[in-house]
């Protein structure tokens, strides 16, 4: 049951550890099938060399089991509350990658340097605020998750697929999982150019707003997901 969505998020679990992204078991992917209505998630504590697509969990919106027995992801209420409130993403990738773990533990947003940034992120990848004592105290996970939607109530999750969760670390998100981990990837060369750009110049300005917009609109026409460009 749901062979396809496992091997899917299996899959992006599986690039998600090539990349480096994910040291022992931190980290975590899930893809959702809107119209199943189903999102399969990596369960939680399996390192992912003992990975497999069966024991990839599959859950429905509210998080109750679909398929699969082992725990999903303690991130997963997380991930449910960003699919609840994105209906345009198909695909979360969570990671503690070593340098956006730094500028989300720094509690500083990524500005955009750059135009390797500008050609995935249409401006700075921003950071949420803080979580209350009540906020962590009381469904943490979910919590997680609210605050990253309200900090995108003025943003574009098509324009900008990735946050930095303050004292955290970073979620990323696309159309499909696969997208979510490259999402993740770019999201990590990109903090750690910025970081050096600071170290040999700390004074650095953003880019230029037009050479921003000449990027990105270069590779993505309109900014959605439909308009996007094939890698270079």
């Amino acid at each position: 049951m749901y062979q396809e969505l496992r091997e899917e998020v299996w899959k992006a679990n599986c690039k998600l550890a090539a990349y480096g992204l994910a040291t022992s078991t931190w980290g975590n992917v899930s893809g959702m099938d809107r119209q199943a209505g189903a999102v399969a998630i990596k369960p939680s504590g399996v390192p992912y060399d003992q990975l497999t697509a069966d024991k990839i969990v599959v859950l429905d919106l509210e998080g109750n089991c679909l398929h699969g027995e082992l725990q999903p992801s303690s991130d997963t209420p997380t991930h449910l509350e960003l699919y609840r409130s994105f209906k345009s993403i198909g695909g979360i990738s969570h990671t503690h990658s070593l340098y956006a773990t730094m500028w989300a533990q720094a509690c500083r947003a990524l500005p955009c340097y750059g135009t390797t940034h500008a050609d995935y992120f249409h401006g700075e990848v921003p950071l949420t605020e803080a979580l209350t004592p009540e906020e962590i105290e009381d469904d943490y996970e979910i919590n997680t998750g609210r605050v990253i939607v309200r900090r995108f109530s003025r943003l574009s999750v098509e324009h900008v697929p990735a946050v930095l969760v303050a004292h955290h670390g970073p979620f990323s998100w696309g159309p499909s999982a696969a997208d979510a981990v490259e999402a993740s990837y770019v999201l990590e060369q990109i903090a750690h150019m910025a970081f050096g750009t600071l170290v040999l110049t700390p004074h650095q300005v953003p880019l230029d707003l037009n050479l921003l917009e000449k990027h990105f609109i270069r590779r993505y026409g309109m900014g959605t997901y439909e308009g996007r460009a094939q890698r270079e």
